[in-house]
């Protein structure tokens, strides 16, 4: 599951035991301030008490999604390593998409941003599956039931994407 963390904290221990065993987790600052500035007043600290329930809760694999505009040599993102590394959490770095113009780069430290080996589905919190990230199609759960959709979404799954100018944004990875 990837999760902006916000609500860890009060789910951690229901979500390990009903059986998820991995977790993402967004987390582009460390600095309070630039948090909230990126993620549109989400509170850090509400985020690093859910990444603590997490293991409190027997989560043994934990990745932190930090996205950077360049690279992971950015203060930010060192400052996320750092912070990573001191609690054995893994670290992804997610080069900012440019979603008008279709321009993406493979993940570092991960394995996201080659469209050949992509098998990702993107479950957007008003019930949409969306096959690709670069692309517009999307298939509503509202619409079609859980099954239908899911089997629509992996079926029309393009083999890359393209442009996509959806509301479903990734910022925090």
């Amino acid at each position: 599951m990837t999760t902006n963390g916000t609500l860890l904290r009060k789910y951690a221990y229901g979500l390990k035991q009903a059986g998820l065993d991995r977790l993402n987790v967004s987390l582009d600052s460390m600095d309070p301030d630039v948090y909230k500035t990126i993620t549109n007043c989400e509170n850090l600290n509400d985020v690093l008490d859910g990444l603590q329930a997490a293991k409190e809760a027997g989560f043994e694999i934990i990745k932190i999604n930090c996205v950077v505009r360049e690279s992971s040599k950015e203060e930010q993102a060192q400052e996320v390593a750092a912070y990573a590394k001191t609690n054995g959490f893994d670290i992804r770095f997610i080069r900012m998409m440019d979603m008008e113009n279709g321009k993406f780069w493979p993940v570092e430290g991960g394995e996201g941003g080659d469209c050949s080996s992509c098998n990702r589905l993107r479950l957007s919190s008003d019930g949409k599956i969306y096959p690709c990230l670069f692309s517009d199609n999307y298939y509503s759960i509202k619409e079609y039931g859980a099954e239908e959709a899911l089997n629509k979404a992996v079926h029309y799954k393009p083999q890359s994407g393209d442009k996509g100018f959806n509301k479903f944004h990734i910022l925090g990875g």
